[in-house]
């Protein structure tokens, strides 16, 4: 198993970088395997919906379906897929950001009641409580 860093996700998907796009394509499609799967963690799932979004203006739909593809691919392994999904699911129908759902998502399995917030969004999930 190989870990994959945010930058080189971008690289493979977005493509703006003919040098490093190149780079990325290759290590993915030639290392990558279901034997030698990559491995993805919460922290690059958060930074490519970021980068996503902010640097290259991706809609809220194509980045869910970017989540999606990783998820459902063989050849990657996301840490707590389960929990990850829930994030995803919750993000393509409520207001804040999938980091927001994410970390609800793993502030409860770890047993918090609930987590406070003051993002006005993320406050409206029910594992959210205003901070007051």
């Amino acid at each position: 198993m190989t870990g994959i860093d945010t930058n080189v996700l971008i690289r493979y998907i977005v493509q703006d970088d003919p040098k490093q796009s190149k780079q990325a394509v290759h290590f993915i499609e030639t290392q990558i395997s279901a034997n030698n799967p990559g491995f993805i963690n919460h922290i690059v799932l958060c930074e490519v919906g970021w980068v996503l979004k902010g640097a290259y203006g991706y809609a809220k739909s194509d980045i869910i379906r970017v989540f999606q593809s990783l998820l459902n691919a063989v050849e990657i392994i996301v840490l707590e897929s389960d929990i990850v999904w829930k994030a995803v699911n919750e993000y393509s129908k409520g207001k804040a950001d999938f980091s927001d759902y994410l970390i609800a998502h793993l502030n409860a399995k770890y047993g918090c009641k609930s987590t406070v917030t003051f993002d006005k969004k993320a406050i409206h999930h029910p594992c959210f409580m205003k901070c007051e």
